[in-house]
């Protein structure tokens, strides 16, 4: 799949698509049959199947610290759209003179002159350009005029449920990882690469893979027995998910113990699936109350994929 970072990336040959807009967040069932209604669309009018995303979200130029959290980042999602077959990826940068621009603008230099858009999937709730006065209805009156096509994702619903990034979140949050799997048609993941950290969980006999989360508020925290996916392989671990608060913590951070397993992984690119939530994060009085703890989480996360204890070994 193509990735296209900025309006200023797009040429000329990417003009002629069928597109979506959205911040497809998490990328759940609802929207991979949004997706798979844009892909039956290009393949019927054979051009690129395209979608729109905006970097930083909207909300959170707008709110801030104050919007929710991110399921997914925009590497994450290139991976799951990859995955579905969409041809390219346009990355659009989100700032105050973008949001400013006419409704007008929008659709003619972007949509039509840049894009040459053929068949347009937005939400019927879809809002854009200055004072946001831009919406579907304005859409379908240009699409008339341009010659294309514009249709609402209400148009290709996964039977009667409804499946929201809202909703994900709000399980993720209340820990209930099996209706967020069953939302997303996959487990909940967190992708990364792995960094240097202060090497603490060496001294207690825990090394780990540090991952840094790289968004503002982190949709999950606490101790989860995980499955930590590197180059097509999965090694069952135990993970933190937080800012460490034993040891005065301030950025969100996910750090992985693997089971049984020995290797240098700094720099790698990995998936930590969450699998089961253990405990929530807290402070301890003392580093090595802290250890006992994480010896009894290692145990349980053991005991959850079926292992038998054994020594840690380093990574």
């Amino acid at each position: 799949m193509e990735l296209i970072r900025g309006i200023p990336n797009i040429k000329p040959w990417h003009k002629g698509c069928v597109l979506t807009i959205g911040n497809f967040d998490g990328v759940h069932l609802g929207h991979q049959a949004v997706l798979r209604g844009l892909i039956e669309q290009a393949r019927r009018l054979q051009v690129p199947a395209c979608v729109m995303v905006f970097e930083p979200q909207p909300r959170e130029l707008f709110s801030g610290g104050q919007a929710p959290a991110r399921l997914t980042r925009l590497r994450e999602k290139y991976q799951q759209l990859a995955r579905l077959g969409i041809d390219r990826l346009l990355c659009v940068r989100f700032n105050a003179d973008f949001a400013a621009q006419s409704p007008d603008h929008f659709i003619r230099d972007l949509l039509v002159d840049k894009l040459g858009v053929r068949f347009l999937v937005v939400g019927d709730d879809f809002r854009f350009g200055q004072d946001r006065n831009g919406d579907f209805e304005l859409l379908t009156r240009a699409g008339a005029a341009f010659n294309f096509d514009v249709v609402s994702t209400q148009s290709w619903r996964r039977n009667s449920q409804r499946v929201s990034s809202t909703l994900i979140r709000e399980a993720l949050g209340n820990d209930q990882l099996a209706d967020a799997t069953e939302m997303l048609g996959r487990p909940y993941s967190l992708c990364g690469r792995v960094a240097h950290g202060a090497k603490l969980g060496r001294t207690i006999g825990f090394p780990t893979a540090n991952v840094a989360l790289k968004r503002q508020v982190s949709p999950v925290s606490g101790v989860y027995a995980v499955e930590l996916w590197l180059e097509g392989k999965p090694h069952a671990g135990v993970a933190n998910i937080g800012n460490k608060p034993t040891v005065n913590g301030s950025q969100a951070l996910l750090e992985v113990h693997l089971f049984d397993f020995s290797g240098d992984i700094y720099g790698k690119q990995v998936e930590v699936e969450l699998c089961k939530k253990l405990r929530s994060e807290q402070k301890f009085a003392s580093f090595a109350l802290l250890k006992e703890q994480i010896q009894r989480d290692a145990v349980a996360a053991r005991h959850w994929f079926g292992l038998t204890a054994s020594e840690p070994n380093g990574m």
